[in-house]
């Protein structure tokens, strides 16, 4: 006889990132240790999943609170917008306290069991019919009783009963080591069924949160860690790479660079789904051409929306203006949002939440980030590529013109980091770099790649006027310009010795003319 196979159900979390990375959730009616070390989440996690479960899927809960007091916990996540007493008000959530009285000493005598403590989680789970159930902080019991092998045996009889009740639950415990030891007694984790880890590492001096399922007993889940952030908006959002997908339309539709030279060397403009990175050292005309391109939005009443790193709204203004460009007036008018942020104030993955949400709200044709290796100096190499990859993937899934600035290193030639690590990423770079040409320093521009288009393979020359970038002819007879390291070909070395030695007999035949009585 053939016995059939039930593949294990999942409930939905409610948290945005988690239920791509478990793969739809939570293991129903069955027990998640959530384990981290302090100031990781774990309560905030296991209470946006309570929240979550009331607001969008009408699914009760409880919450099990073993050393906050209740009053204490409904004040600290006020901030986030969670109104835990309109839930109990309205009998959808209720709250066991089985915190520790203030003063009150606890002795262990005898033999002891949590019956009680079960028995107040089933009427509780039975008076709000709540499917959803938190455990917070189960380390507590073990800071109170001196057998451990007791404290798993109770444990281990609650998750049974929470199990036989059919709801899902989530237990939080601490651990003192990242990557250490899963739980700091080294038991809570043989209790449940699934394990998940929160980590809060510190990376470049910043603090870097992440998520990691480590078991997921009988199903499947992604595999690794995940970066996560918490703001007062969203609570708990996760940002998992492996949810972009190479999706995105593309358009054979072409807009203008803002720059009627820059468009002919791109072969009559860029496609309008594009990323173009425009790198080049300090000086070289970056964000002037951030600034023609959203130019070009501004003169077709587009919406555009630029991102600045390293200079502030009145910097901005005020070089746009230099230009005959008046982005005040286009603020003013709604066309343009200009958002001015330092990149160390917050971590790569709060800059992207943000980032995503001001593109939301302005629903912009064009995105102009200024600069991207402002970004990259603050923030590990994994760190800024996924950040990189998450703002990409977004902007092209929009179908929106992107530009992203980047400034070398090297005043002369090279490269940087920046252009190794997302030069994939991107459909067109173009290089402004400067040219050393006996004792004069000039600028050249060349469009390095154009994705499904062909393009000007010349390095021409440009100069920055008051009416902006003016694109001359291109250099002839000059080598390793691009290097860093620009020379003259023996070609064009002859005919400069020639010139020199005609000029030279011509002033010599002169003089001896005026010389002569």
């Amino acid at each position: 006889m053939s016995s059939e196979r039930k593949a294990v159900q999942k409930l939905v979390s409610g948290i945005p990132g988690f239920d791509f990375i478990s793969e739809g959730g939570l293991p129903r009616s069955r027990t998640t240790l959530l384990t981290g070390s302090a100031g990781s989440g774990k309560t905030v996690f296991a209470l946006q999943f309570l929240v979550a479960g009331i607001r969008q899927y009408r699914q009760h809960g409880v919450l099990v609170t073993f050393e906050e007091e209740p009053a204490e916990l409904i004040a600290n996540v006020a901030s986030l917008g969670w109104d835990l007493e309109e839930m109990i008000s309205a009998n959808a959530l209720a709250i066991v306290d089985a915190s520790p009285v203030p003063g009150e000493v606890v002795v262990e005598t005898g033999n002891f069991d949590l019956v009680a403590l079960l028995a107040r989680i089933e009427h509780a789970v039975r008076q709000v019919s709540a499917q959803r159930v938190i455990l917070d902080s189960i380390g507590a019991i073990f800071a109170q009783f001196h057998s451990p092998h007791a404290v798993r045996r109770e444990l281990q009889r609650i998750a049974v009963g929470l199990r036989q009740m059919g709801v899902t639950t989530l237990l939080t415990a601490e651990r003192t080591d990242e990557y250490g030891a899963v739980s700091r007694f080294g038991v809570e984790e043989f209790i449940a069924d699934n394990v998940v880890i929160l980590r809060n590492q510190l990376e470049h001096e910043k603090r870097r949160r992440t998520v990691e399922i480590l078991k997921y007993r009988g199903t499947t889940h992604q595999k690794g860690e995940y970066p996560f952030t918490i703001d007062s908006a969203d609570g708990v959002t996760i940002v998992p790479l492996s949810a972009i997908n190479l999706t995105q339309k593309s358009s054979e539709m072409r807009i203008s660079s803002g720059n009627e030279q820059v468009d002919e060397m791109c072969s009559n403009g860029i496609f309008r789904d594009s990323i173009i990175l425009v790198s080049g050292a300090t000086g070289t005309g970056k964000t002037l051409m951030v600034t023609e391109f959203i130019k070009a939005a501004i003169a077709d009443g587009k919406r555009a929306l630029l991102f600045a790193f390293e200079e502030s709204r009145e910097q901005l203004h005020r070089n746009a203006l230099s230009w005959g460009i008046d982005f005040a007036d286009a603020e003013e008018r709604g066309i343009l949002k200009v958002v001015c942020c330092y990149p160390e104030s917050m971590s790569l993955e709060d800059h992207l939440i943000h980032m995503k949400r001001y593109i939301a709200q302005h629903d912009p044709q064009r995105i102009a980030v200024d600069s991207l290796s402002a970004l990259e100096r603050v923030s590990s190499t994994r760190s800024f590529r996924e950040f990189v990859l998450g703002v990409t993937s977004h902007i092209k899934a929009k179908e929106t013109a992107g530009m992203f600035t980047n400034t070398t290193p090297a005043l002369m030639g090279g490269e940087s980091i920046t252009e190794t690590h997302i030069s994939t990423i991107t459909d067109s770079i173009i290089l402004l770099r400067y040219v050393e040409l006996q004792g004069e320093m000039r600028r050249g521009i060349a469009v390095l790649k154009m994705r499904g288009s062909c393009h000007d393979k010349d390095i021409r020359e440009y100069v920055i006027t008051s009416n902006g970038m003016e694109i001359k002819e291109k250099f002839h007879g000059i080598n390793g310009i691009l290097a860093g390291t620009p020379v003259f070909s023996l070609a064009s070395e002859r005919q400069q010795l020639d010139s020199m030695f005609k000029y030279d007999t011509r002033r010599q035949d002169r003089t001896r003319a005026t010389d002569t009585p």
